[in-house]
């Protein structure tokens, strides 16, 4: 588990991030199944976390993995329509919960614009990924107040 010294920026710390990818999906049966599945078949990038977004035509579904360079490479081979945007994933537990992280978060005024869980593994019990108005901000308040964030190589 990586606890190493935050990365610094021009500015000061810089939270780890993580990669999600949000992919367009027709909204059709099976096409849930054939994006999973080509992720299931890869050897090198497996899936952490997972939500999905309908609506009559079409959703996104956003995903987390452990190997985002390896996620790239295979839905462009696989022709998915996705983008990509930079996440906080926090550690959570019986003393640093969802309900704290929303709670310090809001004492500096950010909005959470979605999050979903992640995932367990033998690494991580609990976790949540988060989309905040300011990543680095969120970052520093959250580990000032003893939390834990995770690293691509964290999902591993």
């Amino acid at each position: 588990m990586s606890q190493a010294v935050p990365p610094m920026t021009e500015h000061g710390y810089a939270a780890p991030t993580v990669r999600q990818f949000g992919v367009f999906l027709d909204n059709k049966v099976g096409k849930l199944l054939e994006l999973l599945q080509s992720f299931e078949e890869s050897e090198v990038v497996k899936v952490r976390a997972i939500s999905v977004l309908d609506s009559s035509d079409h959703a996104v579904v956003r995903l987390i993995c452990d190997n985002a360079d390896a996620a790239r490479h295979l839905l462009r081979k696989k022709q998915f329509s996705f983008s990509e945007v930079d996440l906080l994933i926090v550690e959570l537990d019986e003393n640093r919960t969802l309900t704290s992280v929303c709670l310090y978060l809001l004492g500096g005024e950010l909005n959470i614009r979605f999050a979903y869980p992640i995932l367990p593994s033998p690494r991580i019990e609990g976790a949540v990924a988060l989309a905040v108005d300011d990543i680095t901000l969120a970052g520093q308040i959250l580990r000032r107040k003893g939390f834990r964030l995770l690293a691509e190589e964290d999902l591993a």
